[in-house]
């Protein structure tokens, strides 16, 4: 069948979701998972979007790890090479494609890999052993398609962790669905990220739970208007995000005595929720600026906020090329940049075809072709 892959796909990820859900999932986020690398954008377009965006539909492939149904038409024989520059010297390389095939249909190939540097070992008394990496990756494949106004998709992912030649291995997916207004500039995205169970522990550690991130958005563009606007919420199967330090100091009552910071509905409600807007000045020029409220209060420093949990983007189109900049800013101390290349390749291969294809004889003024005679025949 065409798109049996699709639900192969997605069944192995509600498959991946029951054995991950296994542990109590009525916990705080942070600190409590395996493979939280998953959570990090891996493009500068979804950088710019917030970090996270199930529902923007465009022809940039890297947009399959916001939401796999997010693939289309658009998207067909286009190849997308994304490079993060992290802070403490840690770098992120990722390549994304899009191909569709008339037995398969349309499915998207993704490849992640996130370097930390290296780090100086030590044995117990002190002597220097030498250096070693820390490192993570994803391969993935995704699978769509669409029937009326929805789209369905899915993508199976292999994520593997590695420390000083010790592994760690977990099978993960995601599965999404898209809806795409017939005449409306408007969509609206469902997905459920990060489904998985870990299958290889590092040696002496327990089995963990991956960072499952259930997310529904919608992007609209009010007509006669270039602005694009996204509105996403996230870990919507976990309802308490907040994060309280318990060592931070409270602030003194009439009485004299510490009151602790305390949980409110508010913020909490807040952390839930993403938004961005794209200013759209033409086919090859963008704007884009992003609010991540959760990040801005996990990264807050005692006394400021400063910037953190804004990002800002511009995409634009250079003959067949597409460039993607982000800058998003952790906090005070530090910020990640982002830089994507997209073209297509079939364009590419059309054009060398072409080149390559011998031109048909030409024809003389009575309409018979010409003929090469020997010379002095």
């Amino acid at each position: 069948m065409k798109h049996f892959s699709a639900y192969r796909l997605a069944g192995l990820g509600l498959m991946l979701g029951g054995l991950g859900l296994r542990p109590a999932a009525a916990q705080q986020l942070g600190g409590r998972t395996v493979f939280p690398f998953l959570d990090l954008p891996p493009s500068a377009h979804l950088a710019a979007l917030g970090g996270m965006n199930p529902s923007t539909r465009t022809d940039d492939p890297s947009m399959l790890y916001g939401n796999p149904a997010l693939l289309n038409p658009t998207m067909d024989g286009r190849l997308s090479l994304s490079y993060v520059a992290y802070v403490a010297d840690i770098k992120q390389s990722t390549a994304a494609y899009v191909f569709n095939t008339e037995k398969l249909g349309r499915m998207g190939l993704g490849i992640s890999y996130l370097n930390y540097g290296s780090f100086e070992s030590y044995d117990a008394a002190g002597n220097s052993l030498g250096t070693f990496g820390v490192n993570e990756y994803t391969v993935g494949l995704s699978d769509a398609y669409t029937k009326g106004k929805f789209t369905f998709g899915a993508t199976a992912k292999l994520a593997v962790s590695s420390i000083a030649g010790s592994r760690s291995l977990a099978g993960v997916a995601d599965a999404g669905v898209v809806y795409k207004h017939p005449t409306a500039d408007f969509t609206a995205g469902l997905v459920v990220k990060n489904a998985g169970y870990q299958f290889i522990t590092y040696p002496g550690t327990d089995r963990g739970r991956l960072p499952l991130d259930v997310q529904l958005g919608a992007t609209v563009k009010p007509e006669h208007m270039p602005v694009r606007f996204s509105l996403t919420a996230h870990h919507l199967q976990q309802w308490d995000i907040q994060y309280l330090d318990p060592n931070a100091r409270g602030t003194l009552d009439a009485s004299g005595q510490e009151k602790k910071p305390t949980r409110s509905f508010g913020d909490n409600l807040a952390r839930h929720f993403t938004a961005s807007a794209a200013l759209v000045l033409g086919p090859g020029l963008q704007l884009r600026v992003g609010y991540n409220h959760l990040q801005r209060r996990e990264l807050r420093l005692d006394n400021t906020s400063g910037s953190a949990g804004l990002s800002f983007g511009a995409m634009v189109k250079i003959s067949a090329f597409q460039l993607d900049y982000t800058y998003a800013t952790l906090q005070a101390a530090g910020s990640s940049q982002y830089i994507t290349v997209s073209r297509s390749l079939d364009s590419l291969f059309k054009k060398k075809d072409a080149s390559t294809t011998p031109s048909p004889p030409k024809a003389t003024p009575d309409g018979a072709k010409t003929r090469y005679r020997k010379a002095g025949a």
